[in-house]
């Protein structure tokens, strides 16, 4: 199985490797990536230090954000991410304080056990992004997405008690790292991204962009099956206009090798 989010092949950082980010950053912006404004970083929590949040963290923060970034174990264990990233290591209920953006990024199975009010303290306005997906193999077998139709996202929504808006479930880890590329260059990839807020799903987007990336607005969530894993734009690296045809493509039928 391919790198995506919460498998098992991450993309290892080095501090040399966020010297390059930070050069590779700043030639983004001269090539045609309208610059920030001053006071227009964020603060961004990240719940989940696997290989998409590991490297969430990595390229968030050498783009200036002020990142904070928790998984399970404890922020001691996180300490040479936060060394060569800057990002400062925290609790999971302390990574969503103060941000605007909320990145979870855990294994599907393990999101009812986050900590009772894990979103709390979030700025007003805040969005979580779910990165998320259903392994059957590694979850086990959960009836309210199988039988009852709920889809990930929904049902991650639903436990989390707040809207999300699914993003970077179908990416490939290192490639966060390593094929960012400037607005209209030909050879940039497309993300897909769902959600029922379009304020929220817009500030997504924004934010991918910056990252180097385009996207394509795959709808709310119920419709975000779409994306799912076993679906054809899951995995797919192309621009938008194959991501819009593979959305268009997909079959709300589960795929047998993602059912438990």
């Amino acid at each position: 199985m391919a790198d995506f989010c919460n498998c098992p092949i991450a993309g290892a950082g080095t501090n040399r490797r966020t010297e390059e980010l930070q050069r590779a950053t700043a030639a983004h912006s001269r090539n045609g990536q309208q610059e920030r404004t001053e006071g227009s970083t964020m603060k961004i929590g990240i719940i989940g230090a696997g290989n998409i949040g590991g490297n969430l963290t990595r390229r968030l923060a050498a783009l200036g954000h002020d990142v904070s970034v928790a998984n399970s174990r404890g922020p001691e264990t996180l300490a040479a991410l936060a060394e060569e990233t800057g990002a400062t290591a925290v609790t999971a209920s302390e990574a969503a304080r103060g941000a605007e953006v909320v990145v979870v990024t855990v294994p599907l199975k393990n999101v009812p056990d986050l900590p009772a009010g894990v979103l709390d303290g979030a700025a007003d306005g805040f969005v979580v992004i779910d990165t998320n997906n259903y392994y059957p193999q590694r979850d086990g077998r959960i009836a309210a997405i199988e039988d009852d139709g709920l889809t990930e996202s929904r049902w991650t929504e639903g436990h989390l008690g707040h809207p999300v808006v699914k993003a970077f479930n179908g990416t490939y880890a290192q490639d966060i790292l390593d094929r960012p590329l400037p607005a209209g260059d030909p050879g940039r990839l497309a993300l897909p991204v769902a959600g029922d807020d379009d304020a929220a799903k817009r500030k997504v987007r924004t934010l991918i962009d910056e990252l180097g990336f385009d996207t394509v607005d795959a709808g709310g969530i119920d419709e975000s099956w779409r994306q799912q894993p076993g679906t054809p734009v899951y995995g797919l690296r192309e621009g938008v206009e194959a991501v819009t045809k593979a959305l268009a493509e997909a079959s709300p039928e589960r795929p047998a090798d993602f059912r438990g």
